[in-house]
């Protein structure tokens, strides 16, 4: 007999002898603030919950159902719900059924039992995840969906709680109330995580210096983490002197105390507008999972111990002693709530699954947004007062930061809802002055100087596109993001995946990176290699190699952003930010006029010249190069040539790509990244049928200091050796 059983059948017979554990409170229940009616609908989720993780092992045992995570022995979470309201967003520990489920009496019509038991089955008609993924989630009821395995969803209740404020300093109006507060629950070994403590820590940053973040972290602390013990003690000594933090503690056991406590906890955090601790006490019981066979790591004894703190038991414990419910009652809601569950889940194993790949990854890519908010109309006379002595400047020619930094000032001016946010990007303007005088313009509420943490950076970018707020967070260096790249690929990117759509997190990741800074930095401030983003479903990565193209592209970003939903990543090669010159000094072969209204589309290329001998296929650095290399080319070498700059990354545009070198005797691929895992790969497998196709990539190393900086990657001159090599013209 399992454990799950065993547990069963101890309430049963507890309940039937009237031996009820007895809760350490002493008080009534209206001292609480609950009411009998309260007491008893908060009990059913608990039962609710609890044959749901029955069930869930059942299901899992006649290869109907496919998720025993389960919820048992945190069931007084349905009580920290009971003092929320619902349009406090939830972001879920995934053992919080009960949670859920008391929520969704909030909603009329809601149907939790019907939607948990389609998503344990995977079917296609669960109505968060449309059977993907076994997730808690709701867009009605305010629970954004996701799998919280390693506290990363942390970060991201961080920037939703910042959202609140910032959405009422901006007089915009968000997809939650002004008077909201955010939630965000997970276990205790999971606040050991780096991601959990970086968040906490930018949370208790934020309200020290007097920032608005109505954020309530709750702790469920069973004192395990899978089959690591929690030290007696560890989670109250961290968080209750914390600065910034406000420590609160329950007793998870009992739903009268955790009610009482939890309306304490929220009434703190919506009144103060400042960041609250939840230290709640619970148990866990079956094992982590229905695969964890808890007997190897804890003893029979220890098992036992831990059941008879069964919580359903001490809930009914508080409702007969407070005489609400008989033990007959209690008895016959359990049996007749298993036994609703049963049928339920007869019905819910036959409707159907996804079977099917575009059915599956119909989701990645976000519908597009039905009511996009206008943009302000911005007149000329309103630009020429904005941008005071840099208006005429415009008319010059300028490299790619500052015609980045005119294009982020526009959309600006033209988004209110656009908020900016990395690490000294504020009055210093950023380490390479790209987003010089925009604080002064745009005020810190817009443009907001982070600390230095790239996963809070992140995290506070998914969280505002969370309320309603277009998000353009910068990485200060490629390299630092590879910290903080789980909140890509773990949360923003499966956003849409997880919620069929319904969910999104839209924003625009500016990146400074790839290699050629002359001396600079060495491998941390030369990282060529931005694979990590490439095999992230959905992400778009977006690359420009001069200023005129920056400004276009970035535009479209934007729209990418605000308009399709999307999450792009706008990588800026740094070592053409400053670059003026071509193929001498000061022909201003490299330098552009700046204009307001240039676009490039997603998926548009750039190709300079026509010849069909060659055609060179690059971007970024390895365009500015190849253009160099082109010159000689044509001239010594009387090769016609074309080379073609690809723009966008990821997706890549095969379309196009194939269409611009259709007719070319040769192709060569020029790549600044190194060998192994770059986006040279994908491009020799798009022209396999090329017999005449060659690449010159970076070696696989990291990128060395001083003067050595460019010697592992290609070159004027190794580029034009590999072209000559390939047309077979000698010079």
């Amino acid at each position: 007999m399992d454990r799950a059983q065993i547990v069963h059948e101890n309430f049963l017979k507890a309940i039937s002898e009237g031996d009820l554990p007895v809760s350490q409170q002493v008080e009534v229940l209206k001292n609480f603030g609950l009411s009998s009616h309260d007491a008893i609908r908060i009990f059913e989720s608990q039962v609710l919950s609890r044959h749901l993780d029955i069930i869930s092992r059942k299901l899992q045992a006649q290869a109907q159902g496919y998720y025993t995570i389960g919820s048992s022995g945190h069931e007084g979470n349905a009580a920290i719900a009971a003092s929320l309201r619902v349009d406090d967003m939830a972001f879920l520990h995934y053992r919080d059924a009960a949670f859920l489920i008391e929520r969704s009496k909030q909603r009329a019509q809601s149907t939790p039992l019907w939607d948990m038991l389609l998503s344990f089955a995977a079917s296609s008609e669960d109505p968060i995840a449309s059977g993907r993924h076994k997730v808690l989630g709701s867009k009605d009821l305010f629970i954004p969906p996701q799998t919280s395995t390693i506290a990363s969803h942390l970060p991201k209740a961080v920037g939703a709680a910042y959202s609140i404020g910032l959405n009422r300093s901006l007089g915009l109006e968000g997809d939650m109330p002004d008077n909201a507060i955010a939630v965000c629950s997970f276990g205790d070994a999971s606040v050991n995580h780096s991601t959990a403590l970086g968040a906490i820590n930018t949370a208790c940053w934020t309200a020290y210096q007097g920032a608005p973040l109505p954020l309530l972290f709750v702790c469920e602390d069973n004192d395990i983490g899978i089959s690591t013990f929690t030290p007696e003690g560890w989670v109250q000594a961290q968080y209750q002197h914390k600065a910034g933090l406000k420590y609160f503690s329950c007793d998870g056991l009992n739903i009268f105390d955790t009610y009482h406590v939890a309306n304490q906890a929220q009434e703190y955090v919506r009144k103060n507008q400042k960041p609250a601790f939840l230290h709640f006490k619970c148990i866990r019981l079956y094992g982590h999972a229905g695969a964890d066979m808890q007997a190897a790591y804890m003893k029979k004894n220890q098992i036992e111990e831990t059941e008879s703190h069964d919580p359903l038991l001490y809930s009914a414990g508080l409702l007969v002693s407070e005489n609400i419910l008989s033990l007959g009652d209690i008895l016959n809601l359990y049996n007749e709530v298993g036994a609703r569950v049963e049928r339920v889940a007869e019905e819910a194993i036959k409707r159907p699954k996804l079977t099917t790949a575009p059915e599956i990854m119909e989701s990645i890519v976000p519908p597009k947004k039905e009511d996009v908010r206008a943009a302000s109309k911005v007149s000329d006379q309103k630009r020429k007062g904005h941008f005071d002595r840099e208006y005429d400047a415009q008319k010059q020619l300028a490299h790619m930061a500052k015609l980045i930094n005119w294009a982020l000032h526009d959309e600006m001016l033209k988004y209110p809802e656009i908020v900016l946010a990395g690490e000294d990007i504020g009055p210093k303007g950023g380490v390479y002055n790209v987003t010089a005088n925009l604080h002064a313009k745009f005020g810190g509420a817009r443009v907001i100087n982070t600390l230095l943490d790239e996963q809070s950076i992140l995290g506070l970018a998914i969280g505002m596109a969370h309320n309603n707020l277009l998000s353009i967070p910068e990485i200060q260096f490629l390299a630092y993001l590879h910290n903080a790249e789980d909140q890509l690929r773990g949360e923003a990117a499966t956003l849409s995946f997880f919620s069929n759509g319904q969910y999104t997190n839209p924003m625009v990741v500016r990146i400074a990176g790839l290699a050629y800074q002359r001396g600079f930095g060495g491998h941390f401030h030369n990282d060529n290699s931005f694979n990590v983003l490439r095999d992230i479903p959905g992400v778009i990565v977006a690359c420009p190699s001069n200023g005129l193209d920056a400004a276009s592209m970035l535009r479209e970003c934007v729209r990418l952003a605000r308009e399709e939903r999307r999450v792009v990543v706008f990588l800026e090669p740094i070592a053409l930010y400053m670059t003026r010159d071509l193929h001498e000094e000061k022909d201003g072969g490299w330098s552009f006029k700046y204009s307001e209204a240039g676009t490039v589309s997603f998926g548009e290329i750039a190709q300079h010249g026509k010849g069909k001998e060659l055609a060179i296929l690059t971007y970024g650095n390895g365009y500015y190069i190849s253009r160099q290399a082109a010159k000689i080319l044509e001239e010594e070498h009387q090769i016609k040539l074309r080379v073609i700059d690809i723009r966008w990354l990821c997706p890549l545009p095969e379309e196009n790509i194939l269409k611009s070198v259709e007719g070319c005797d040769h192709v060569l691929i020029v790549d600044e990244c190194r060998k192994t895992g770059s986006v040279s790969e994908e491009l020799m497998t798009l022209l396999k049928n090329n017999p005449k196709v060659e690449r010159l990539c970076a070696d696989d190393s990291f990128i060395p200091l001083g003067k050595a900086y460019a010697s592992t990657l290609p070159s004027k001159e190794s580029i034009t050796e590999a072209a000559v090599q390939l047309v077979g013209k000698a010079s």
